[in-house]
């Protein structure tokens, strides 16, 4: 007769969703290093390159399911790589993490195939959140940038490119207003928003445009044909 105890009976586990396997292009090896420490609990990292050219066969090696890659690649840049790959591998994720600020960068990076950009300033904070909203096929903007650019945080459903254009309708009419003259008060009336949303999309109209003062806003509007002079 064999002695023991009885089983326990079995609970079943609900299994694992996979990891995300992450190819990261960044040619400043400490960076490299620091954005390793803060993703690898997150994710598998397949791979590391240090060029645009060498990212395009590698991802054809080694099929990540997302990539982490700055806009300043040497050989190939970052934009320009991620244009390709999104005709290439339409599957593929991409995350931007980047310096640039520029509203130009931000639209030209989700207009060639991103769903993330996240601030090297702000990775710490920002990269495991953004890897999780994309990974949920939600897009996701650093902070800083939204709020530098946008009246309020734009919406993980909808692509932001069209968000970071050049000069939003919206502030094309506060621009025109403004270089005719008229009063924040009377801005809002004409457009039905409030005083301290114009005085948001003027403070923003000139930092986009890098002009100093009323009086410049004014000479650009102008010079570019928004009014007559």
């Amino acid at each position: 007769m064999l002695l023991g105890s009885e089983s326990e009976p079995h609970q079943a586990t609900a299994p694992r969703s996979p990891r995300l396997r992450v190819l990261i292009a960044e040619d400043h090896q400490l960076v490299l290093e620091g954005i390793r420490k803060i993703i690898e609990s997150e994710c598998q990292i397949v791979g590391t390159t240090g060029n645009g050219r060498d990212l395009l066969s590698l991802v054809d090696e080694l099929k990540p399911d997302l990539l982490l890659l700055d806009i300043a690649l040497p050989l190939l840049n970052g934009i320009e790589a991620a244009r390709q790959l999104h005709r290439t591998h339409p599957g593929l994720k991409i995350i931007f993490v980047t310096m640039q600020l520029s509203r130009d960068y931000v639209r030209a990076a989700f207009e060639a195939g991103a769903s993330g950009y996240v601030l090297k300033q702000a990775a710490a904070a920002d990269l495991v959140n953004a890897l999780r909203e994309v990974k949920g096929g939600r897009y996701f903007v650093s902070s800083a940038i939204s709020d530098k650019y946008l009246p309020h945080a734009p919406s993980p459903n909808q692509n932001p490119s069209k968000l970071f254009g050049s000069l939003t309708p919206r502030q094309r009419e506060v621009l025109q207003l403004v270089a005719e003259g008229k009063s924040a008060k009377e801005i809002g009336n004409l457009l039905f928003i409030s005083v301290k949303t114009v005085e948001f999309h003027k403070k923003h109209l000139m930092e986009e445009l890098d002009l100093r003062s009323t009086a410049e806003l004014i000479r650009y509007a102008v010079e570019h044909g928004w009014v007559s002079s």
